[in-house]
């Protein structure tokens, strides 16, 4: 534990929930069963935050660091592999502040639009998150703008964690809970509310192992960045502040193959006529492919955390 952790209690979730809420949607939960996806077991429930505004669950950290933060007159500035870019741009566009993302050429182009449309000033540098990440740390200093980060800031976890407040208000009979992993801020901040009440898998691409690599070494360290998700689960390394939740209340986390990942893509198309980003279809690949098994009696939730890809690629009953 660390004194970082009380920061990131139950309380100031619930009441960062309250001030966000006239910002965000409460994404729906839905039942599905595991022999429609390809698996056995009870059914699953998917909290589907890729409905949420932008298409993904980023605005809930985003609105709450432009709400609770002074904004200087240089507005903002985020680097982003995508999702948490558009996030800040929309929040700064809703709330009528200046905004500049940086985000790397591996973003997809469904993301580089999004960005484009909420009006904010987009600079493409360097190949993956953490070139975008240096080149708006030059900007902020010689600027004055206020960083936005991704996921190592209070407020992002706060946010971040209004997601897990909602899916056990929606699915309190859920014993486990999967979730992608890149950055750790979605995780931290389910985790900060969970707090071991429910169990928390982790999910990761084997190409960009983050937080597998941190529990492993003991502390935040750099692992390899590349793979399908590149563009959302692949920053190097994860947040100072969320390690010592994840240490504390993340069970465990399961690597999964590129391959998984997409035929988890294609599962929901197939089933659910729902698109997601490799992403976002991360923690269901986990499921599909084994790299968690759950007990027979285990009720789990996944959380589908974005949806922001081109176009659906899958040809097979497309």
């Amino acid at each position: 534990m660390t004194d970082t952790m009380p920061e990131i209690s139950r309380e100031r979730i619930r009441q960062t929930a309250a001030l966000i809420a006239p910002y965000i949607r409460r994404t729906p939960v839905i039942d599905v069963d595991a022999a429609d996806l390809g698996f056995s077991g009870l059914p699953v429930r998917l909290k589907l935050e890729l409905f949420q505004h932008t298409g993904s669950f980023k605005p809930r950290g985003a609105f709450t660091s432009l709400l609770t933060r002074k904004i200087p007159a240089a507005g903002v500035v985020a680097a982003s592999g995508g999702n948490h870019g558009a996030a800040v741009a929309y929040a700064a566009q809703k709330l009528g502040i200046p905004a500049t993302i940086f985000i790397p050429s591996a973003a997809s182009q469904a993301k580089v639009e999004r960005i484009r449309d909420y009006g904010a000033t987009l600079v493409i540098a360097g190949e993956r998150y953490d070139d975008a990440l240096v080149a708006s740390e030059i900007h902020i200093a010689q600027t004055g703008a206020l960083a936005v980060h991704a996921f190592d800031q209070a407020e992002t976890l706060l946010g971040q964690g209004t997601v897990a407040l909602e899916f056990a208000e929606q699915a309190p009979d859920v014993d486990t809970v999967l979730v992608a992993v890149g950055g750790g801020g979605l995780i931290g901040g389910m985790a900060a509310w969970y707090r071991g009440e429910t169990k928390i898998i982790g999910v990761e691409p084997y190409a960009a192992p983050t937080l597998f690599d941190a529990l492993a070494a003991g502390a935040p360290v750099d692992a390899p960045a590349g793979g399908l998700a590149a563009d959302s689960l692949a920053p190097r390394r994860v947040g100072e502040l969320m390690f010592p939740l994840a240490q504390a209340y993340v069970d465990q986390v399961a690597l999964v193959s590129d391959d998984a990942i997409r035929d988890a893509q294609e599962r929901l198309w197939k089933t659910l006529r729902i698109v997601a980003e490799p992403g976002g279809a991360a923690a269901l690949a986990a499921l599909i492919s084994g790299a968690y098994v759950p007990a027979p009696h285990e009720r789990v939730g996944v959380l589908i955390c974005g949806g922001n890809t081109a176009a659906v690629n899958f040809t097979k009953g497309s």
